[in-house]
């Protein structure tokens, strides 16, 4: 993947704990449309150095948009259309791996599809025949070598791989859930991560994410989750992806 040219710009989704990110400059806003609806919130165009960016909050400007309500056709049909080619997908997870603790990053590299009631393709209506997507390997693995790179620039020490549970939402899991989400091979557990990067791929974008652990999973911590300690966890954490946004945009 050579140097992005101006009409191609990076993308970055924000998920919870970045709603917004400020260190775009010659910022400009846009409310689009799609055939799918509207995105989540209008796009904010930028520049971050001298890389063209987009930024679209997933969860809506104010985070009013629950997992299971987001409109991700829309959503990743807005960014295509805007010239985006490069998405980097940030969004909080629960930890299952040991090495999953609060405040960590990781750059999954498979994901295993819990969710069962979104519109999760753009190939179900019209068609002149079926069309079917490869999806052995869900992330581009070069934006991911690119994100990992960014990490150890940036001295941030991410989870280099790591299997995501796409689970619906918007409650978190029950104990025995978690267990399950671990025997079938989940590092991670988040609700955002499907149809999103499915739908990438049908647009042939290039798609990796960044998954922030904002706790340990149900029942792999003390006591009960408190919404008040992963508030403060994602916080700490989204220094350490603004710090990798910034190191991996010159690398792109």
């Amino acid at each position: 993947m050579g140097r992005v040219s101006l009409k191609e710009r990076i993308a970055i989704i924000g998920g919870t704990g970045l709603n917004v990110f400020d260190e775009l400059e010659k910022r400009r806003e846009e409310q689009v449309s799609t055939p799918f609806g509207a995105p989540s919130a209008p796009l904010i165009y930028g520049e971050l150095g001298d890389r063209p960016v987009v930024f679209l909050a997933r969860h809506g400007a104010g985070h009013a948009i629950a997992p299971h309500r987001i409109n991700y056709r829309a959503n990743l049909w807005a960014l295509k259309q805007c010239g985006a080619q490069y998405i980097i997908a940030v969004a909080a997870v629960g930890g299952i791996h040991k090495e999953m603790i609060p405040e960590r990053l990781s750059i999954p590299n498979q994901i295993i599809d819990y969710t069962c009631s979104r519109k999760n393709t753009y190939f179900d209506k019209d068609l002149s025949e079926v069309t079917h997507i490869d999806f052995t390997y869900p992330y581009c693995e070069t934006l991911r070598m690119k994100l990992i790179l960014a990490s150890r620039a940036g001295h941030l020490k991410a989870y280099e791989n790591g299997t995501y549970g796409a689970t619906e939402g918007p409650r978190l899991e029950t104990a025995a859930e978690i267990v399950r989400l671990e025997r079938d091979g989940c590092d991670m557990v988040g609700m955002t991560g499907m149809p999103e990067a499915a739908l990438a791929r049908e647009l042939g974008l290039c798609y990796a994410a960044c998954a922030v652990c904002a706790n340990f999973a149900a029942g792999r911590g003390e006591g009960v989750l408190s919404m008040n300690e992963i508030q403060d966890t994602i916080a700490r954490a989204m220094v350490k992806v603004r710090i990798l946004i910034k190191e991996v945009v010159t690398l792109i």
